[in-house]
């Protein structure tokens, strides 16, 4: 009954092939956002919901949260929509997104926002791959290039435009508006995907209805979110103050990384794998991969951290923090652009190296920083540049020149019906990057900073000359101010040596021409 659905609706499919992947792009696009819509608002968030400043250990679930849902649900649901059809685990993706957009919206307390933005992050994070595979569907091998770039874009987009959306629309109705605005959003696009998709398409199965294609084992979605969240539980601590991780974090992270081991060891042997790459180049994929999960953690890192050096060094509002970040924002997409032409020129491995190596430059530049940034410049010679400006373009465009040459391996270490499982696995091994790298960096760098301020003591009015408390304010204040300076130093040195080590490993990456072609 499927096969014979499947080839009536095939026909119409093609005719509105081009609507149904706009729709779809639309919908990853508004997903993609609420993965960085919070990075700017995140203080103002935590401070209504009743966590004060010192203690923003407690708020980074609303982001790694997000990311942890992205993340498991993006392999999973994918499979899923080989069995019921990709038009309703797309509307069911919808529809889980905006129940997670109410429960987020309506949050009292921190516990239920991060509930609700972990169910928003597994709704979203299966919009990519299933929206890949109906590429797959639609498009023949040589038509599929132009939409799943297209897409992709959308993804890509999300990063740049998520912290000034987020900051902007909190700016004019509240952060709680960035949550509410989902759901006209959603029912949009689900209209438009249900007159556009049709419910069953698979017209390679409808040829060959007597070839039945592997379903996806369960198990190895269960392993990888079992994994990461073990590594996210670990790395959460509620008492920075006393030690790095929490008592339970070294158990929890040694369990996670032994269950990423067995995941990649059922990955290779399973029957029905979530990223199956067989005859695939694996060991160009996988430096692919590394260099894309490297990439992702210097990225959040700057996302979340330059708003906040704005917020808390620097005394700006959360749109001012959002403007400030627009200078990386913009280099960003900007270096995607130009690193296309320049892998033709020099190969993917020289691009990725270089990338990553000017990413790595700007972070020792940014680790820098004086306090009076919004005052100092760099002078080269005759020219003298705003200092800020300066290092976040190099630091936009250092991230932004690995996007091509990443992609491009990813498609010609894979052969052509893999290109979609591929493409998805680059951005995943990116949100993984990311969750990892927020989750370590914010427990190491919280750590530091209640060691740097242990010793002081909070100055209180009482009994005192009001001129002697001002100054003991004003000195415990630029106490403050030093210690969050250290701790950000610290925080972009090892970020620093992040995007090194994917220089040096993209230097394993193959020449251009030297790696095998998939038909």
């Amino acid at each position: 009954m499927a096969h014979e659905s499947t080839v009536a609706a095939w026909p119409a499919a093609r005719r509105g092939r081009g609507v149904a992947i706009g729709a779809c792009g639309a919908a990853v696009l508004v997903a993609a956002l609420d993965a960085y819509v919070v990075v700017t608002i995140l203080v103002v968030m935590a401070g209504d919901l009743g966590v004060p400043i010192n203690r923003l250990e407690r708020a980074t679930p609303i982001v790694t949260g997000y990311l942890l849902g992205y993340v498991a649900a993006m392999p999973l649901l994918s499979g899923l929509s080989d069995r019921l059809g990709r038009r309703l685990v797309i509307q069911m993706c919808l529809a889980a997104f905006a129940a997670g957009s109410v429960i987020s919206a309506a949050a009292s307390d921190l516990p239920v926002l991060v509930a609700g933005r972990v169910v928003q992050g597994a709704a979203g994070g299966a919009l990519l791959p299933v929206t890949f595979a109906l590429i797959g569907d639609l498009w023949d091998e040589r038509g599929r290039p132009l939409p799943l770039g297209l897409v992709g874009g959308s993804q890509e987009l999300g990063s740049v435009l998520g912290p000034l959306y987020g900051a902007g629309l909190a700016a004019l109705a509240g952060w709680r508006a960035v949550f509410w605005i989902n759901l006209p959003l959603a029912a949009l696009a689900a209209v438009a995907i249900h007159r556009t998709v049709p419910p069953v398409i698979r017209p390679a199965e409808a040829a060959r209805p007597g070839e039945a294609r592997p379903g996806i084992h369960p198990l190895g979605g269960l392993l990888l979110t079992l994994s990461l969240a073990a590594i996210v539980i670990g790395l959460y601590n509620p008492d920075p103050a006393a030690a790095v991780l929490p008592t339970w974090g070294p158990w929890a992270v040694t369990a996670g990384a032994a269950g990423l081991a067995a995941f990649a060891l059922w990955e290779r042997r399973s029957p029905g794998p979530l990223f199956d790459l067989a005859g695939a180049d694996v060991r160009t994929f996988a430096t692919t991969l590394g260099v894309s999960f490297l990439s992702g953690a210097a990225l959040m890192v700057t996302l979340v951290d330059v708003p906040l050096i704005a917020e808390t060094l620097l005394g700006k509002g959360s749109v001012e923090g959002a403007l400030l970040l627009t200078r990386f924002l913009v280099a960003l997409p900007a270096g995607a652009v130009i690193g296309a032409p320049l892998v033709r020129l020099l190969g993917e491995r020289a691009v990725a190296a270089i990338g990553m190596a000017a990413a790595a430059t700007a972070y020792w530049l940014v680790a820098g920083w004086p306090l009076d940034i919004l005052e100092a410049r760099h002078a080269i010679g005759p020219v003298s540049l705003p200092r800020l400006d300066a290092d976040l373009v190099l630091a936009g465009l250092g991230l932004g020149l690995v996007i091509a040459p990443l992609a491009s391996l990813a498609l010609r270490s894979t052969a052509a019906a893999q290109h979609g499982v591929a493409s998805a696995a680059v951005v995943l091994s990116r949100m993984m990057g990311m969750l990892v790298g927020i989750a370590v960096l914010a427990a190491w760098g919280l750590h530091r900073f209640h060691q740097l301020t242990a010793e002081l003591a909070t100055p209180l009015p009482f009994g005192k000359d009001p001129s002697v408390f001002a100054r003991e304010l004003a000195a415990y204040q630029q106490a403050l101010s030093a210690a969050l300076r250290v701790e950000y130093r610290e925080i972009f040195l090892i970020t620093a040596g992040i995007c090194l080590a994917g220089a040096l490993l993209s230097l394993a990456l193959p020449r251009l021409g030297r790696h095998p072609l998939k038909a």
